[in-house]
């Protein structure tokens, strides 16, 4: 939990705008007991004691360990348990414990170091009770003698400051000293000769004295033993070894060796090493040979347990002299330890408009081991879009650094590795998926710069011409699409009325039939809207391009078919085959192929006589003439156009053979009296043709009565006139094109129940208009919009009548179908009488949009008469559903 709330408080601490820059340093005696005081913090943080309660202050340390405690109420900083210097630094010459001061409301964090001064609570120990000189007999004076030294685990004026010996004797001396703190030595000095005859033993204690306020000593007791010949003591060739050993040796690694001569000879210059056990080492991690002097490890090391030891190493000769070094192994660390990451916050999914310099992620790094082996350093892999950015210590940022783009990546997943500096170096991966959220931003495209479509002319109303399609390359909402008609151009009207464009798939129909001699193209502009908020649209031009069909036959130009008699054409008896005699000309209104004209000589007097241009319609002769051939030749010239079906027109021509052009006017003569009898034939086809036309005209009469006779209008219903077909169905029955079927479009409302809706009554769309107005002989067109009925009473010229539309007794029947699995019936019904068109239940626009269904109508005659028209009906959409909260 200790180490929980470090990371915690860490975390916070990174978040803190503004931290403390110099630390509050204290100092505090060891040993102290609990509850002792050490300084008054919010007096130096500048901080009233109720701020501490009021802001939650708490101590947090590194470690995790609670050295120490804060009072809320005084503000004072107390001892928390029993400080022991040497168990908390051992011979570290500072020993500083660190730690922060945590308030809350707002967050800040306050770094206090507290120095636990060294007390002299440790007397000096040597490391054995007594110690055995053999010193030979013929020793120089000043010749010294290494003595193992007493420890004192306190530090500085506290440790060992001098040696002495008790009681004082003229022949030894305590040495004490060298140039650093690593190499003093204790050695006992020879100040006089000794000799053996005189004295074989001797006996005194080496006293150790710190340098505490009130000194400790320790002791040890020396005996002195004079040898005889042995004068020789082993020399280490160096005083202090040191070595290098990795923390991952194994078991068994020669760490150093060590090396002592001696000049005596024989068993006094034989060499024996051993360690000197020193004082909080006697669980040695090393062994050395007594022979070679190898140092070799017992056990792996650990560099985050000791950094270093010092082992003193003992030569012993034959003869019992000894010679002491020192021996440091510094433990070389080994990178051991891999990083650690840890997340603090992590912002996901994030909007792909935030702003470069969006934090994503905060995290912290850390490695136990040290030196190179623990610096770390953070690298991100894609450094594109986003980059790491250091923080506080050892905290990091994940931040964007360009403009995110959803549409085209929609998510990341970013690899953060922490790498320390060793060798190899060590590695820790941690993944960041980021999910970027869509906003608004992508306009709807079309897949095309602009769209031509085709459409026959005559076409059949609401016909489907093709489709538009707009993708947005943004998601949900955001890329719902609807379609609508704007103007080709702004300072143009609405868009045109005989197109429009289905808003959910951009379907495109043709409202109305279409003439290609009226029109031949035109273009609107579409429109494409997401569902966006703001919502943005794109425009693309639409050309709808009116396919020729071939309705026009062609027309003869040349020769005249009007003149009476026709124009004859004069050849002469010499000419040759080949002779050009005329040439027929004619046009077409028609375009492309259902123009290309062709030219047959469909009936001649003499059919050998005469050939025709099949492309140029000129006609020539087949062969000379002859005094055998007629003098009048009569022929009949079909030309006919290369439409499907094709359709044609003739030409009647006439050609005289002269052998002299000197007998035109006899020749014009004669055919005066044979044109009489043509003229007797042509009176009887004229009257022929006259009666056929009375009796198709007396049939269009009866018709039109039987249309125009109505029942009487119900009050309040609504008629439509000739000009709610769609546009120029008039205009095209009297031009001679047949009109196709017509299809109604009903809106409704939602909520629209037991509604009544009318629609008008069938009649035959190629009546010409006149024969459904009254009151004039001349020609009118039906009226361009609804009539009530009060516009339509007798008397009213140019208006359709109500009496003469109810005296047909008419019956309507709805066709069957589907709606959404239901029977059609259940929704919609028609008055078999007067074709009045219900609504049976609401419609709801979230359900049906819209509904499809055809009624028949059919007359009192024997055998009966039908006529069946589509209805469309368009559900609109009304404010009946509240905003949900998703």
């Amino acid at each position: 939990m200790a180490i929980a709330r470090q990371v915690l408080c860490l975390s916070a601490f990174l978040s803190l705008p503004h931290a403390r820059s110099q630390p509050l340093r204290y100092s505090v005696a060891e040993e102290g007991e609990s509850g002792s005081v050490v300084a008054n913090v919010a007096e130096d943080a500048g901080l009233a004691p109720a701020q501490l309660s009021a802001r939650r202050a708490r101590l947090a340390s590194e470690d995790g360990r609670q050295h120490f405690r804060l009072e809320r109420g005084t503000g004072r900083l107390l001892v928390a348990e029993r400080l022991d210097r040497e168990e908390l630094c051992g011979q570290a010459a500072t020993c500083t414990l660190p730690f922060e001061l945590v308030l809350a409301n707002p967050l800040q964090f306050l770094r206090v170091e507290v120095t636990v001064e060294d007390i002299n609570d440790h007397a000096p120990v040597f490391p054995e009770e007594q110690i055995t000189f053999k010193i030979p007999e013929r020793s120089d004076p000043g010749s010294r003698f290494p003595l193992v030294g007493a420890r004192d685990l306190d530090v500085s004026s506290n440790s060992i400051q001098s040696y002495s010996i008790s009681p004082e004797n003229g022949y030894f001396s305590v040495s004490f000293g060298g140039q650093s703190e690593d190499e003093r030595f204790v050695e006992l000095v020879l100040e006089k000769p000794l000799d053996r005859e005189e004295k074989v033993e001797m006996h005194f204690t080496v006293i150790a004295m710190d340098g505490g306020s009130t000194p400790r000593s320790g002791t040890t007791q020396i005996c002195i033993i004079v040898l005889d010949v042995n004068d020789n003591a082993p020399v280490f060739t160096k005083k202090v070894y040191v070595g290098k050993v990795l923390e991952n040796m194994p078991e068994g690694s020669v760490v150093l060796s060590v090396v002592a001569t001696d000049l005596d000879a024989g068993p006094n210059g034989d060499i024996s090493y051993q360690f000197s056990q020193v004082v909080g080492q006697s669980d040695s991690a090393f062994v050395i040979d007594p022979a070679s002097g190898e140092i070799k490890l017992t056990e792996p090391l650990d560099f985050e347990v000791a950094e270093k030891y010092e082992l003193t190493v003992q030569a012993t000769d034959g003869g019992g002299l000894s010679a002491i070094c020192k021996v440091l192994v510094e433990v070389v660390d080994v990178n051991d330890n891999a990083p650690e990451l840890v997340v603090s916050s992590f912002s996901n999914p994030l909007p792909e408009n935030a702003l470069p310099g969006t934090v994503v992620a905060v995290f912290a790094v850390r490695d136990r081991d040290s030196g190179a082996n623990g610096k770390i350093s953070c690298a991100l892999e894609d450094q594109l879009s986003f980059s790491l950015r250091p923080a506080y210590k050892n905290y990091y940022e994940l931040v964007t650094v360009s403009t995110l783009d959803r549409e085209e990546t929609a998510r990341y997943i970013l690899s953060v590795t922490a790498a320390d500096a060793g060798s190899p170096p060590l590695t820790t991966t941690q993944t960041f998926t980021v999910n970027i959220s869509d906003v608004n931003d992508n306009a709807p495209v079309f897949n095309q710069t602009s769209y031509t479509m085709y459409v026959r002319e005559n076409n059949v109303p609401t016909v489907l011409v093709g489709t538009v399609s707009a993708a947005d390359a943004d998601t949900g909402s955001n890329a719902k699409v609807t379609y609508s008609l704007l103007p080709a151009h702004p300072t143009e009207q609405p868009p045109c009325s005989c197109i429009t464009v289905n808003s959910e798939n951009g379907d495109v129909f043709v409202l109305r039939p279409l003439d290609y001699e009226q029109i031949k193209q035109f273009e609107v502009l579409v429109s494409a809207s997401d569902a966006g908020s703001p919502a943005l649209s794109a425009n693309v031009t639409v050309r709808l391009v009116v396919v020729d069909e071939n309705d026009n036959a062609p027309l003869v130009l040349y020769p005249s078919q009007d003149s009476n008699p026709p124009s004859s054409e004069l050849v002469p008896m010499s000419a040759d085959a080949g002779y050009l005699v005329t040439k027929v000309v004619a046009v077409d209104a028609d375009s492309g192929q259902n123009s290309w004209l062709s030219y047959h000589l469909l009936r001649a007097t003499d059919p050998g006589l005469f050939v025709v241009g099949a492309q140029s319609g000129e006609v020539r002769l087949r062969r000379p003439v002859t005094e055998r051939d007629p003098m009048k030749q009569k022929l009949v010239v079909l030309v006919r156009d290369n439409g499907q079906p094709p359709l044609s027109a003739t030409a009647s021509l006439s050609a005289l053979l002269l052998s002299d052009f000197s007998d035109v006017r006899i020749t014009h003569s004669s055919l005066a009296i044979e044109d009489e009898g043509d003229s007797l034939t042509m009176y009887l086809i004229i009257s022929l043709v006259f009666v056929s036309l009375l009796f198709l005209t007396s049939m269009a009469a009866f018709v039109a009565c039987k249309v125009c006779k109505r029942k009487e209008l119900k009050g309040g219903h609504v008629l439509y006139g000739a000009g709610t077909l769609q546009g120029g169905m008039a205009d095209a029955a009297a031009a001679g094109t047949l009109p196709h079927p017509y299809c109604y479009e009903i809106s409704l409302t939602t909520g629209s129940g037991n509604s009544e809706f009318k629609f008008l009554k069938p009649i035959l769309p190629s009546l010409p208009p006149q024969h459904c107005t009254m009151g004039t002989d001349d020609e009118q067109d039906f009226p361009r919009g609804p009539i009530t009925t009060e516009d339509v009473a007798p008397g009213n010229p140019g208006m359709l009548c109500a009496e003469q539309f109810n005296s047909v007794p008419f019956r309507y029947r709805l066709g069957e179908g589907r709606v959404r699995g239901a029977p059609l019936s259940s929704y919609v019904s028609v008055e078999a009488e007067t074709g009045a068109l219900y609504a049976l239940r609401s419609f709801d626009y979230e359900e049906v949009r819209e509904v499809g269904l055809w009624v028949r109508a059919e007359d009192g005659g024997a055998p009966a008469l039908s006529s069946n028209v589509s209805v469309r009906l368009v559900i609109v959409d009304q404010k009946d559903n509240a905003p949900q909260m998703l």
